[in-house]
């Protein structure tokens, strides 16, 4: 009875915060299932009068939202697989190995961190220019590899601190070679801060706008966060409810990923745990 009065005090204490959180989402679903005519009519209701779906087929279909979709499907998942490939070898290096200038490394990485994209857009944009790979999503994923690598190594790092060495010399003694010891031990043990690093790095490569304003030059070759403010910009009438239905499809992949990474990542803490 304690436990549940408890529970209660404390969903009570969170309420005003989880209203705020939701309240974006409740006008963005709204707002996509209400009727052009009724959106713009001066009497916006939480209910429309009618659910149009047909708003979510119109989008998908007048402004190429399925190509956008492709493209930032094909940026994140790049961009995602070459920060992980990078940084886990690196990350692993900080922790287990000494080499001389590691110190001089790891402030390099913290450096790093305090530059961001849009101050860096112009350099960017002329060496792009420069190696002839303008309009290129092949280039933008190594651009946002390479602005998501710091962060992932410090991410990694101090999850891979944790792990106790003592595993690894046991897999050793039982005669596994080094690689073995890591790839049965270590890995399944960092499975979850692997799994964590690539949600950060897939959201963050879905989400970037000022990037890829910059490099992506055609409108076949556009992500999610520049078709979407093509529907809200340099138009005479904004159709919001087709903004607010294309604002809600792109977050269901993300959404997806979570969802799907965070059982992964129980299942690897726990497995992990059993192979050490």
């Amino acid at each position: 009875m304690a436990d549940a009065r408890r529970s209660l005090i404390y969903w009570i204490i969170l309420s005003p915060l989880v209203v705020i959180n939701l309240f974006p989402f409740a006008v963005m679903i709204s707002t996509s299932l209400t009727p052009g005519d009724e959106v713009l009519s001066g009497d916006p209701r939480w209910i429309p009068s009618h659910f149009a779906w047909v708003n979510f087929k119109d989008m998908w279909q007048t402004v190429g939202f399925g190509e956008a979709l492709t493209n930032s499907l094909v940026v994140g998942v790049l961009t995602t697989v070459l920060t992980i490939l990078v940084s886990v070898p690196a990350a692993y290096a900080m922790v287990r190995l000494t080499f001389k200038g590691k110190s001089t490394f790891q402030t390099f990485l913290l450096v790093t961190q305090m530059f961001s994209p849009v101050v860096l857009v112009i350099g960017l944009f002329r060496l792009v220019v420069g190696i002839g790979a303008l309009d290129s999503l092949i280039a933008l994923s190594v651009l946002y590899c390479c602005f998501h690598i710091a962060f992932a190594v410090w991410m990694l790092r101090s999850y891979f601190a944790s792990i106790p060495v003592e595993l690894e010399h046991a897999a050793w003694l039982e005669g596994a070679s080094a690689f073995h010891a890591i790839r049965t031990v270590f890995v399944p043990m960092a499975a979850p801060a692997v799994a964590v690093t690539a949600l950060f790095t897939f959201i963050g490569a879905w989400n970037e706008y000022a990037l890829a304003l910059a490099i992506l030059r055609s409108s076949e070759h556009y992500t999610l966060p520049l078709k979407i403010a093509a529907l809200s910009s340099g138009r005479y009438q904004i159709e919001w409810h087709h903004v607010m239905a294309a604002t809600f499809v792109a977050t269901i992949p993300v959404a997806i990923l979570f969802m799907w990474l965070q059982r992964h990542m129980i299942t690897g803490l726990s497995g992990g745990a059993v192979k050490g």
